[in-house]
């Protein structure tokens, strides 16, 4: 049997290759999203932290956490150094030198670093084989969506997201106090991700404070005193200068309305979709409905108006439709904590806030779409399963770069993720029993008598998918012209929230069904 390479191996190599990737992207399409990260660099240096969440100087105010505001203020000493316009609070305003691109663009790839790392040590802590590291790593650091989002787009997801895995790279090792200490962290960076809250706090609950009334006591302690050190780390200056009120009106804005201005393909699709279709029905048979002023390409963003028929959705209701969604998990975790679950129960959360949530991002998709990586090995329904959700998830995003000149990288972009998949999960579940000798020779005693097949129904929706972009990107140009300028959005929202809809169902027959 030969030897399987260093953990580092499986990692670090490919993280250099995404690196360089990302350095050729750095002149590609950017979003309004850069401007609003130069915008906090200013901010953040420029002014008082007294002021940081209720100054108006830019349509583009401070809306994440105190820990994030910390992180621009952090990398604004060295963008003033750069540059010092780029710091400067009213010249910087729409500031778009080569300076402040190279800047942004660096500052996003050094900090997937810490994404590197969570991948290093998520492989580092398992009996992975060589494949298995490579391939885990590759899926995570290598996600077509990170490149889309963050090096093209600009965000810093592939940081965020390194903090959640870290955290579960803890708690799979049963260092329950730490990895709550980073997701408590992680909360207080992007509070977005707060939706797993209630997996956690029940897991680490039943997990980390057993041991009896005295020592379970002594641990809830503990563990609280460390997410209220951290969450005082984090407001405690604002409480001081009396501005935690501002701080929350910003990062808790239900004013935006139900969707966001692309529409995440969720359940309120289909929910806004009827109303829609219900509407056009009433008045054609003669009734007086008023119509909603949101259009299709415009989502309910703003002061959103009232659904034309069915009932309005508020943002208590997707609160609570969302824990309800969640609550198998919890009753799993509640009845039979196990680490080796925790990174299925975390990615399940994120999915049912991602279909019922309020306001939400198509970017959220990230959120379980990475998590999942770590359980597509599991088995070879695992890696069929993740093939179709993270070609949705990726596809999801094409409307997010509208340019011509972008169409060409994403496509490919795509296409390599699918090439990656299609031979790591062929080689990792290769089913004949000449492949499976060769697989244990190299290393891999873990393989399965089932071959990986993307299965007639995965087969048939892809194709679908194939489909729906020709039409956006030929036929509807060819039949309609300028007419009907949203339809081809729409079909996509439709069409992937039908995608997104099938793997929430898969992932809950698999907690249900779990031991």
């Amino acid at each position: 049997m030969t030897k399987p390479p260093t953990n580092s191996g499986g990692v670090w190599w490919p993280a250099l290759a995404a690196s360089a990737v990302k350095l050729l992207l750095i002149p590609a399409y950017h979003s309004t999203d850069f401007e609003v990260h130069r915008h906090w660099l200013a901010l953040t240096h420029s002014l008082p932290l007294s002021r940081w969440y209720s100054d108006t100087t830019s349509q583009w105010t401070l809306d994440y956490p105190p820990f994030f505001a910390y992180f621009e203020k952090f990398l604004s000493i060295f963008a003033a150094r750069v540059d010092p316009t780029i710091t400067d609070l009213h010249r910087g305003l729409d500031y778009a030198s080569s300076s402040v691109i190279l800047f942004q663009r660096f500052s996003v790839v050094l900090s997937d670093l810490v994404l590197v790392y969570s991948a290093y040590r998520l492989t580092r802590s398992k009996n992975f084989m060589a494949l298995e590291r490579f391939l885990i790593s590759a899926l995570v650091i290598w996600a077509p969506g990170l490149f889309i989002v963050d090096h093209m787009h600009f965000q810093y997801n592939g940081f965020l997201l390194g903090i959640l895995l870290l955290s579960i790279s803890y708690l799979e090792e049963g260092r329950d106090l730490i990895g709550g200490f980073i997701f408590a962290v992680l909360l207080c960076f992007k509070h977005l991700f707060a939706v797993a809250a209630p997996v956690y706090f029940v897991y680490l609950f039943r997990h980390y404070c057993k041991g009896g009334l005295l020592k379970g006591f002594g641990r809830l302690v503990l563990m609280g005193s460390a997410v209220v050190a951290v969450f005082a780390a984090a407001y405690g200056p604002f409480w001081y200068y009396g501005q935690i009120q501002e701080v929350l009106q910003r990062m808790f804005p239900f004013g935006r309305g139900l969707c966001h201005a692309y529409w995440a393909p969720n359940f309120w699709v289909f929910y806004i979709m009827l109303d829609k279709t219900l509407g056009f029905l009433f008045t054609r048979l003669g009734f007086s409905i008023k119509a909603p002023t949101a259009s299709f390409t415009g989502g309910l963003v703003g002061d959103s108006s009232p659904f034309s028929v069915l009932p309005t959705i508020t943002p208590l209701m997707t609160f609570i439709t969302v824990l309800l969604a969640i609550s198998p998990c919890l009753i799993k975790a509640w009845r039979n904590p196990q680490p080796r679950m925790i990174s299925r129960w975390v990615s399940y959360a994120y999915t049912c806030g991602f279909l019922f949530g309020w306001h939400v991002h198509e970017k959220a998709s990230l959120h379980f779409v990475i998590p999942l990586a770590l359980t597509s090995l599991k088995s070879v329904e695992d890696a069929r399963h993740y093939f179709f959700l993270s070609i949705v998830s990726c596809y999801s995003l094409f409307p997010l770069l509208f340019e011509a000149q972008e169409y060409p990288i994403k496509v490919v972009l795509l296409l390599l993720h699918v090439v990656v998949m299609l031979y790591g999960f062929s080689a990792r579940f290769p089913g004949t029993s000449a492949m499976r000798d060769a697989a244990v020779k190299g290393g891999d005693n873990k393989s399965e008598t089932h071959a990986f097949r993307i299965g007639w129904l995965g087969k048939s929706y892809l194709i679908g998918l194939v489909l729906v972009e020709v039409w956006g990107q030929f036929l509807h140009h060819i039949i309609f012209g300028d007419a009907l300028p949203f339809l081809p959005l729409m079909i996509i929202s439709i069409y992937c929230a039908l995608g997104m809809l099938y793997s929430w169902i898969w992932q809950l027959t698999q907690i249900v069904l779990s031991n």
